[in-house]
This record gives C-alpha cells, structure tokens and sequence, in this order.
C-alpha cells in the first residue's frame, strides 16, 4: 500500500469513529437525577450552596423531603421548588396568587403576606442547625463571596 492509500484509509476510520462517538454520547447521554444534587443560591450577601446528599444521607443530617419542603403535606412526590411560592423579589405579584391557587383556596391565603424565599430560607436552615446543633451557625460560614 501507498502512503496516500493509508491516509485514506486513516481519515476514513478517524471520521467514521468520530460519528459514532458522537451518536453514541447523543442517544446514551446520561439520565438526569431525581432531584437537585447540589443547589448554588445567589444573594447579596454572598453565594450559598446547598448539598441536598449531605442533608439526606443517614451518615449527614439524615433528613427527609418533608423536614424542609412544607408543602404538599400529603404527597412527597409533588414538592415543589421554594421560589415557586415564595416570590425572590418579595412583591406579591399575580404569578404567585397563580401559584398559591393552584394549591390552595383563595381563603386560605386572601389576607396573608407572601415571606420572600430569604426569609423563609433563613429561618428553616438557621433554626435546624441550631436544633440539632449541626452544620455551619455563622453567616459567613454559608454565604460566601
């Protein structure tokens, strides 16, 4: 064989390799989990990341979904994201009495003010830490820039 004959032959398996590498990577892709591994909060005071697995894991804090996901009571597998309800701007806007109503009765909610996810973040992480007296305390040990 000629040098010209190899090249060919060389480009030939490299673009053929190339279209089932990239087939393959395209169709076997790999599955999304169930639900968020790692959440990067960003607020003005600095970014906060959440790790749901050392939250979870017996060997972590050993807490399950509806310790910290309030809403539905009921139903595990509906949970729903905090900013779904809790508007991050703070302003009572229609999208979040869309959102409310889809849960609840207009009674329900008809005279209650909307906490903003900050607030409501805060208070659920901040008071279980000091419960179980685990985990950061300190703003700083959360919120980094």
């Amino acid at each position: 064989m000629d040098s010209k004959k190899e090249l060919r032959i060389a480009y030939g398996l490299a673009a053929i390799l190339l279209i089932v590498g990239v087939t393959s990577y395209a169709a076997f892709s790999a599955k999304a989990p169930d639900e968020p591994i790692r959440l990067m909060f960003k607020t003005s005071a600095g970014k906060v990341l959440f790790q749901h697995k050392l939250h979870t894991i017996p060997s972590g804090y050993s807490v399950s979904c509806g310790d910290c996901h309030h809403h539905p009571e009921d139903n595990e597998s509906a949970m729903r994201a905090c900013g779904d309800c809790h508007d991050p701007s703070g302003k009572k806007t229609e999208a979040v009495v869309n959102t409310c109503s889809e849960c609840h009765d207009a009674d329900e909610f008809e005279d209650t003010d909307m906490m903003k996810k900050s607030d409501a973040l805060h208070g659920q992480c901040i008071d279980c830490h000091k419960e179980f007296e685990a985990g950061p305390a300190e703003c700083s040990q959360c919120h980094v820039m």
